[in-house]
């Protein structure tokens, strides 16, 4: 358990899509489960696909590290109403195609309609998408997502922090857009500033 004890109560919405980079988000769950945060956790059909091609991982033992499983297909669930009051959420990863039905709002699973509720209660919405190179479509959508008030986080590796192992990288990576809802985690490296460099 991290140090810090969470007086708030409000659940963090994890999404993850089917993009690459699956271990995003069942390092999310891992975070959210050490520093003691309540996960309500929606995963697209394409991303049990990722997860069986780039993980050792079964789909229960990544249901098994959420706190609340919402089927993909339930558009009732509790996730799909503002009125259920959460911290935010965050689609890690995020793929082109569900940063495409946010940005347009017309959200075709219970995945895009919690992060366009997300949005439409000003709450925060995190995207770690996962794409390279982007043209120009892909660019215009998330300045919309931008301009709508959602973060784009791509889950780039931070050199700085010299980094010894992958599982380093993307804990880094996990732990800094947990930043971004004020959460604390232990791996993350901090910026300690300059060491031996010269003066201006």
């Amino acid at each position: 358990m991290n140090a810090a004890v969470q007086t708030d109560q409000r659940p963090l919405i994890v999404g993850i899509s089917g993009a690459s980079g699956v271990i995003y988000g069942v390092r999310m769950l891992d975070a959210l489960r050490d520093l003691g945060v309540s996960s309500h956790l929606v995963v697209s059909r394409a991303a049990l696909l990722t997860l069986s091609q780039e993980t050792d991982l079964s789909p229960q033992d990544l249901t098994d590290r959420a706190d609340v499983v919402h089927k993909v297909g339930d558009v009732g669930a509790l996730i799909a109403s503002g009125s259920f009051r959460t911290r935010g959420m965050v689609i890690a990863p995020c793929s082109i195609r569900s940063a495409g039905e946010i940005a347009t709002g017309i959200t075709s699973t219970l995945l895009t309609r919690a992060a366009d509720v997300t949005l439409k209660e000003r709450r925060r919405l995190v995207l770690m998408v996962r794409e390279t190179p982007l043209h120009l479509g892909h660019l215009r959508t998330l300045t919309a997502l931008s301009e709508m008030g959602a973060i784009i986080a791509p889950p780039l590796p931070a050199l700085y922090a010299r980094p010894d192992s992958l599982e380093q990288m993307i804990d880094q990576s996990v732990g800094r857009v947990l930043d971004l809802f004020d959460l604390d985690w232990t791996p993350v490296r901090r910026w300690s500033g300059l060491t031996g460099g010269a003066s201006a």
